[in-house]
């Protein structure tokens, strides 16, 4: 967005415009070289496109920071409703990053709130965020069920389908200052999206870089000669002294190894011959997760890859040798130093295994299933071991 005073007038023959682009770029050799030749007029125009460049970059920083909202409306950037004449409320969901509509949330999944406010004078205004408009959020009081809200307006669906199975999410919402404007918001709970289990090890750290070596001291410059007694001419110089060596650059450490895939098992079943839905349990590494799962459009993913090892720390930098003093001859140059080495990669985690439950009635949905197991380089592990075999109700 471009400010018309950063590029008005200064009768100076200058591409303001372009000038004020090297300002904020903060190029100030180029902003000088800009206004060369145009005298003390110019020189002044230059300091005070700085400070306002200045004062603009730090009102705008002071307006993302958090608990800046007071300021936001002072400076008309943004809304309250308390004090307006507040007539209805209406709330929607919609899609993280776009304004499509959003009606029911799957277990671990989220959206973004949109509040619509009506005033007596037949405006609409619209809350900042997902809804574009300049409303904060505080102008609301959210009650919640099942779902959550955070303060930046995402509601999300509990990840355990045992919290919400057979439930309809609410979101009511009351308008600060006008008690009798409300609104309430359902959500149902989708399972026909694609679910991940993600039992696979974390990755190996980063080596530390090692440190730079440090830079040689120069050498000591020769020391006037006293003048000759007879003749009265300088006497000859001194040699000039020899520059220090530069150090040598600390070696970066080797990179952490990566962690291995977790032993997986995997049950699934149908919830009931009455109901199409499947029940999956996953478990592994201390640890289950829990899914329902809509045959119509749901999958399941279940990974247990190895970790990538960590990237061994850099070598320092070596140390460069000082420059040897003025004389006559002159001093040497001090060595450089040596870089130093690169840590090693670490290893490779190895894949993790999979085994996999499937009662008898969900047999026909076992293409639902897809699975990830391979060590960190990339190696594939031991293919997953299916097993037809009846499973009992998982919760």
């Amino acid at each position: 967005m471009e400010h018309p005073w950063l590029f008005e007038s200064t009768h100076c023959g200058t591409d303001h415009k372009s000038f004020a682009e090297l300002v904020i770029h903060k190029n100030l050799r180029a902003a000088d070289r800009a206004f060369h030749g145009t005298g003390y007029f110019c020189y002044m125009q230059l300091h005070l496109h700085m400070a306002r460049c200045s004062l603009a970059i730090v009102l705008l920083a002071m307006l993302f920071c958090a608990g800046c909202s007071d300021l936001a409306v002072l400076l008309g950037l943004r809304t309250r409703l308390d004090k307006l004449p507040v007539t209805s409320i209406s709330a929607s969901l919609v899609a993280k990053g776009s304004s499509q509509p959003v009606t029911a949330l799957a277990p671990g999944h989220a959206a973004r709130l949109v509040v619509v406010a009506n005033t007596a004078d037949g405006k609409q205004l619209v809350t900042a965020g997902a809804g574009h408009g300049k409303v904060l959020l505080d102008s609301f009081l959210f009650t919640p069920s099942l779902v959550q809200i955070d303060s930046h307006g995402k509601v999300s669906m509990p990840a355990d389908p045992r919290i919400s199975e057979g439930k309809i999410a609410t979101l009511h919402i009351d308008t600060v200052g006008h008690p009798d404007v409300v609104a309430d918001l359902s959500v149902a709970v989708r399972y026909d999206v694609p679910f991940l289990a993600d039992f696979s090890g974390a990755p190996g750290s980063r080596g530390f870089d090692g440190t730079d070596g440090h830079d040689g001291s120069p050498g000591s410059d020769a020391i006037p000669s006293p003048p000759d007694p007879t003749t009265g001419l300088p006497g000859p110089e001194g040699p000039g002294g020899r520059g220090g060596d530069g150090g040598n650059g600390g070696d970066g450490s080797n990179g952490g190894n990566g962690a291995p895939g977790a032993a997986v098992h995997v049950w699934l079943r149908l919830e009931s011959a009455s109901s199409p839905l499947l029940q999956a349990k996953v478990s592994g590494g201390g640890r289950d997760l829990y899914y329902l799962i809509d045959p119509t459009g749901g999958t399941l993913k279940v990974t247990a890859d190895g970790g990538a090892g960590g990237a061994g720390g850099s070598g320092g930098r070596a140390g460069s040798g000082g420059a040897g003093g003025a004389g006559s001859p002159p001093g040497a140059n001090g060595l450089d130093g040596r870089p130093g080495f690169d840590g090693l990669p670490g290893n490779p985690g190895a894949a993790g295994t999979i085994t996999v439950s499937i009662d008898p009635s969900a047999q026909p949905y076992q293409h639902l299933l897809a699975f990830s197991n391979q060590s960190g380089s990339g190696q594939p592990g031991p293919a997953p071991t299916i097993v037809i075999e009846p499973v009992p109700a998982l919760w």
